[in-house]
């Protein structure tokens, strides 16, 4: 684990008066270890803990996913295998602890392990199912649970320079896959052969893409559209809307595209919504809350020239998933040095046309510093 993470951690640990805590969801594991389940991918209803305490960290997995942790995959001062998986051990057959029956088995092992046999207990209970967490809750049942998803959220709040350098490595990279499908559209060109040179493009770039969002004309008019067969027309408005994962870590870039001169429509929509991106830069800041940066967003973007404007929130934290805390939304906290926000200003007409502009950026002592590179104006493509 990271120094900057193990000092969110205990800070965490500190400030609940918890003596250790149980991560749960898969990034919060990852936060915690490094590391990623293939198998969990594969079935999702896999049992895997990442425990801290101030004593170190233990990793809990099913055996399938042992030789995957001990060939590097993750950062954990123990790791406890359980269930049964058959892997013929040849020439290391004293490598690998031996299995226990359960999860909750092996997560009681971690806690011993770490020299925390008591006191209380800190759950990633958010996206746990209540049987799985009332299982866990009797095996250790020497320890008080307490919820803990928010312990984990506040924690990585603040990005650490890794945790930049990847989310800057990932906006690189879907840029430069943005660049790459600007080179090959024109009409005719549908949005699936534009989807799949992108996701090419990153992949060839050693990063996974995901969700990818390419959409022309009235295509652009649905928020999450797959590609489709669609073709590229003349006039047609282009929404790019899309990213990328680095180390675990998400990029996600919206880019505007007309085929052909923009309408006078066209045009000024897009400034209003441009207009509104700008207000949220100039007003992020130390100590700012995420509803004043709304309030000024959705503002200025109606003083621009779209007077309907309306959203429920304007863009939120990136790191580990695309969307999460803080938000830039009604009632939304302060922000702190050292947070990357991923913000945007969407506005979608039924039939007609889906407009967005997203910017990622950190909060510095004086303000946003933006980690995209690309232009973020309306592209013409001729």
């Amino acid at each position: 684990m990271y120094p900057h993470q193990a000092e969110r951690l205990t800070e965490a640990l500190e400030r609940s008066g918890l003596d250790a805590l149980v991560a749960a969801s898969p990034e919060n594991v990852a936060y915690v270890s490094g590391f990623w389940s293939l198998s969990r991918a594969v079935y999702p209803a896999t049992e895997i803990y990442a425990v801290v305490a101030r004593t170190g960290t233990a990793l809990v997995v099913p055996t399938i996913d042992g030789l995957a942790v001990a060939e590097g995959a993750a950062d954990a001062g123990h790791v406890f295998p359980y269930g049964r998986f058959v892997l013929d051990h040849g020439a290391r057959p004293g490598e690998f602890a031996e299995p226990a029956s359960t999860a909750a088995d092996a997560l009681a092992a971690a806690l011993a392990a770490l020299g925390v046999r008591g006191g209380r207990l800190g759950l990633d209970d958010d996206r746990l199912p209540a049987a799985r967490a009332k299982a866990l809750g009797e095996r250790v049942a020497g320890f008080k649970l307490a919820a803990a998803s928010d312990a984990f959220a506040i924690a990585r709040l603040v990005k650490s320079p890794y945790e930049i350098d990847c989310l800057h490595q990932a906006l690189r990279i879907a840029e430069e896959g943005i660049n790459t499908v600007l080179g090959l559209l024109r009409p005719g060109v549908t949005e699936r052969e534009a989807a799949t040179a992108f996701e090419h493009d990153v992949t060839l770039k050693g990063a996974a893409p995901y969700c990818t969002i390419i959409a022309f004309g009235p295509g652009s008019a649905v928020p999450a559209p797959w590609p489709g067969d669609r073709a590229l027309r003349l006039g047609d408005l282009v929404r790019f809307d899309l990213g990328c994962v680095v180390k675990g870590y998400r990029s996600d870039v919206a880019r505007m595209a007309v085929m052909g001169e923009p309408s006078a429509r066209q045009q000024a929509v897009f400034d209003a919504l441009h207009t509104g991106v700008d207000a949220a830069l100039d007003a992020v800041r130390p100590g700012i809350g995420g509803g004043e940066v709304f309030d000024t967003t959705v503002a200025a973007v109606r003083a621009a020239g779209l007077p309907a404007f309306d959203r429920h929130h304007v863009g939120h934290g990136i790191g580990l998933e695309a969307a999460e805390a803080p938000w830039l939304a009604p009632g939304g906290g302060a922000l702190e040095m050292g947070m990357v926000l991923r913000m945007e200003t969407p506005w979608y007409v039924v039939g007609e046309a889906g407009l967005n502009v997203k910017e990622t950026v950190l909060v510095t002592r004086t303000g946003a510093h933006v980690l995209n590179r690309s232009h973020r104006g309306l592209i013409v493509l001729d």
